[in-house]
């Protein structure tokens, strides 16, 4: 079976880092425990395919499509490095010549799935909390049922508990504490790039973050992220012992919230202020992630206050950017770089949707790349019918010849599938739970359409900047304006520019373009990112009807096929 060596394919671009999840990961590492029975059966793999590592993108000897970056996050992790854990191992025991960027659980925080009070432990809200709570000593409460009734014994007494509100209010505390150092500790043992703990000021939106956090305004969020930084920065192990190289997370859901943020956040940087103890390059999160005039205005600010330096400042990371066309503006942006401030520096960025696709029943089916249209990763839903558990056609051609999909590109890992090996179930086939279930899908079907899903992805990306070196172009970075100036060339003159001011000056004399470039979250200009906007925002999906119980793109399925893989 011949290889696609995407790493060798990847050449100058802005780097791509598939969210690996821990659903996918899960299979690779448990494939590994000879302790155990496999993990998969050897009958149970497309012909073809022999070896669970031939998924595996990290193991460049094994792997069909071997690939070295990645992004893995601690918010689905198991922190304890102590201990042994099959399911981490695609990460844990990867290949020494890889990279992973480990992003620190942030959003885990801001949807409150990591409880515990999170607000900076030395601020005057949280003193003023725990005096409250102390004052308030122990007190004898009423158990209510879920109607807001009394819950009686069996005596016919109505039942109480006792609450120490002091014991309470330290115990949430102290359970970000312990997560902190847990984080802290994970990050600088498994990635070579990590991103701080930071609070995303979204949370202030989000009513289950709030809750569970404690965080109800942006200036706590601010100050829950520079006590973060402090601990970060005073107890990582550094790069010189081993430890994991840390990118300062910039937030703000406005121009002027992360103009405010970059102003407080950007001293973590500067080695003398921090002298080998200083984060050592940039993540872009809320405004800065999707907004290109933010993008540009923040890496002049960068360029000149001397935080973009080579050797110190290599990295910056985009936070989960999915649309194509961003492939191609981050290249432009990350070579002028290069050309003119440092010549080391490297974007990234990162998405989950190939898996989270899958999860939601839909897969990748082709890239377009129209001239001067819009460029695009196609998907459709994928087909689940038990008829096909003894159907002998590739997945391509069965798909095909049915009419269920009208185009369909092959990867190197689906040209091998059979459809039989998908839809794995026949009619009174019993599933894991010993039950006849609707699905036709076994787990393992999820893993192999996940697989083709990250090829697809990885691809589109590669192939789309490959032809803007060709000469092509996508509509959204060609400005509409007479003079028709491409993004790559105006991009040029702003790094080319020798001071802050004509630099700047460059920027807002295209404002107009930059409202034209549609953001990653599909807004564009300076309106707020939306955390909630829809997968078809992101993607072209194929406008073919489907089922009235077609699930929506929601996260928490894949968080679902996480916990049941494990």
């Amino acid at each position: 079976m011949a290889k696609d060596d995407l790493t060798a394919k990847q050449l100058d671009y802005a780097v791509f880092l598939p969210a690996i999840s821990g659903f996918y990961a899960t299979f690779i590492g448990k494939q590994r425990d000879k302790s155990k029975a496999p993990y998969i059966e050897d009958a149970r793999f497309p012909a073809g395919i022999t070896d669970m590592e031939e998924f595996n993108w990290l193991n460049a000897q094994q792997a069909i499509f071997p690939y070295k970056w990645s992004l893995y996050s601690g918010g689905h992790a198991n922190l304890n490095l102590n201990k042994q854990d099959w399911t981490e191992e695609m990460v844990r025991t990867r290949d020494p010549n890889t990279v992973i960027l480990g992003d620190s659980g942030g959003f885990q925080i801001g949807k409150g799935k990591w409880e515990g009070d999170w607000r900076a432990p030395t601020s005057a809200e949280v003193q003023a909390g725990l005096d409250a709570a102390i004052k308030l000593g122990t007190e004898v409460k009423p158990v209510l049922d879920a109607t807001g009734n009394p819950v009686l014994d069996k005596n016919g007494n109505p039942k109480t508990i006792s609450i120490n509100h002091e014991k309470e209010f330290r115990a949430k505390l102290a359970a970000a504490d312990k997560k902190r150092k847990e984080v802290l500790n994970w990050l600088d043992n498994i990635a070579n790039y990590s991103m701080i703990l930071d609070i995303p000021t979204w949370i202030v939106r989000e009513a289950a973050g709030m809750k569970a956090t404690g965080i109800t305004t942006h200036q706590e969020a601010v100050d829950a992220t520079k006590y973060n930084n402090e601990y970060f920065i005073n107890n990582r192990k550094g790069v010189n012992n081993g430890g994991t190289k840390f990118l300062n997370v910039l937030q703000g859901s406005n121009h002027t919230d992360a103009d405010d943020w970059y102003e407080t956040m950007k001293h973590y940087c500067d080695p003398n202020l921090y002298p080998d103890r200083h984060f050592d390059g940039w993540a872009m999160g809320g405004q800065n992630m999707c907004d290109v005039h933010l993008v540009l205005k923040r890496l002049t600010a960068l360029r000149f206050d001397n935080l973009l330096q080579e050797g110190v400042h290599d990295w910056m990371h985009f936070l989960g950017t999915s649309r194509l066309e961003w492939a191609v503006l981050l290249t432009a942006i990350q070579r002028s770089i290069r050309r003119h401030v440092n010549p080391n520096f490297t974007i990234s960025f990162d998405c989950a949707s190939p898996f989270l696709a899958t999860a939601n029943g839909q897969v990748y089916c082709e890239n377009t790349f129209p001239a001067d249209g819009k460029w695009s990763y196609r998907m459709q839903s994928i087909v689940d019918d038990k008829k096909y558990a003894t159907d002998t056609r590739s997945y391509r051609d069965a798909i095909l010849q049915d009419g269920l999909i009208k185009n369909f590109e092959d990867s190197p890992v689906s040209s091998l599938y059979k459809i039989r090996d998908i839809c794995y179930y026949k009619p009174n086939d019993l599933n894991k739970l010993g039950k006849v279930g609707k699905s036709s899908w076994d787990s393992f079907s999820y893993f192999l359409l996940m697989a083709h899903n990250v090829w697809m992805h990885l691809t589109a990306v590669q192939e789309a900047n490959r032809r803007v070196d060709a000469g092509e172009y996508p509509a959204m970075v060609r400005y509409s304006a007479p003079s028709g100036e491409l993004f790559e060339d105006v991009v040029e003159r702003i790094f080319a520019a020798p001071t802050r001011d004509e630099a700047n000056a460059i920027i807002e004399q295209y404002s107009a373009f930059w409202m034209e470039i549609v953001g990653t979250r599909g807004f564009s200009g300076k309106k707020s990112v939306n955390a909630n906007t829809m997968f078809n925002a992101l993607f072209d999906a194929v406008e073919e009807p489907v089922a009235e119980d077609e699930p929506e793109f929601d996260e928490s399925k894949l968080d679902q096929l996480e916990e049941d893989a494990k």
